[in-house]
């Protein structure tokens, strides 16, 4: 039998490696990478230096379909790529199972992490069932199936549309967007049994607050997600254990088949 009495051990980390984390922003709005690097300051370690990138012309304003999405993977990668072995890690930052994030990982030892990703895995760590606000109609079907991608179907209360645009959320009046933020989450929590919210699209980040005041998150009704936010720390955590993205399998590089076919730019 133990004795509860004996005093327990403990460590102390003290690793002081700095770690470089490039946090890209698919779309052309340049505002959306701003607000995702506000949003990371207070919670941000020393160590930890977040660099923010915003896709160059010809990449949408907006990512709000398909085809917005391959336009700004080709995109952001042509001008990731080259700068890429100055970063440890690298954060997609457009909520959806945006296809730079392959791309990126075919392409780079870094680890590669979507932001959508970050907030579902998180959700389904912290909740039973979790729930995503979304921007307009057609970006709820697109998180319902990314859902379904991402396995987790089974721990979905599905999600609920604010039908604004990506860009409405910065040109709109902010107590306007607020306030369809806010309403999407509370119905989640209240009508669909969510426990967790996942914030639907990288212009949200700065609307966490609001959320958390809406289902209570203080007294641990339901929990709100930012995935910006735990996208970068779970970088963190996976470089400071030395991960990088496997070669073995599916993402192993074709850039040795590009050269072969003389295609040897991106």
């Amino acid at each position: 039998m133990s004795d509860s009495s004996l005093p327990l051990t403990s460590v102390t980390g003290s690793s002081t490696r700095a770690i470089n984390i490039l946090l890209i922003n698919p779309n052309g709005t340049s505002s959306m990478t701003d607000a995702c690097l506000r949003s990371l300051e207070k919670t941000l370690p020393p160590y930890c230096t977040v660099t923010g990138f915003t896709s160059p012309h010809p990449t949408p304003s907006a990512i709000e379909g398909h085809l917005d999405g391959v336009l700004s993977a080709a995109a952001a990668s042509r001008a990731v790529i080259p700068i890429a072995a100055k970063y440890d890690a690298f954060l997609v930052a457009c909520f959806s199972a945006h296809p730079l994030i392959n791309a990126l990982r075919e392409e780079l030892s870094g680890p590669v992490i979507g932001i959508m990703e970050a907030a579902l895995y998180s959700a389904r760590m912290l909740g039973g069932r979790l729930g995503i606000v979304a921007t307009a109609r057609r970006s709820k079907f697109m998180h319902e199936d990314a859902i379904r991608y991402y396995g987790l179907e089974g721990f979905s209360a599905g999600c609920e549309s604010t039908n604004l645009g990506v860009l409405d959320l910065e040109r709109l009046p902010q107590d306007k967007v607020l306030g369809l933020v806010s309403d999407a989450a509370r119905r989640l929590v209240e009508e669909k049994g969510a426990d967790c919210i996942a914030l639907g699209c990288a212009g949200m980040t700065e609307m966490k607050i609001r959320c958390e005041e809406t289902v209570d998150s203080k007294n641990a009704t339901a929990q709100v997600i930012d995935g910006v936010a735990m996208g970068v720390q779970i970088l963190i955590a996976l470089v400071r254990e030395g991960h990088v993205t496997a070669k073995g399998g599916i993402f192993g590089s074709s850039e040795a088949g590009r050269k072969a076919r003389g295609q040897d730019w991106l």
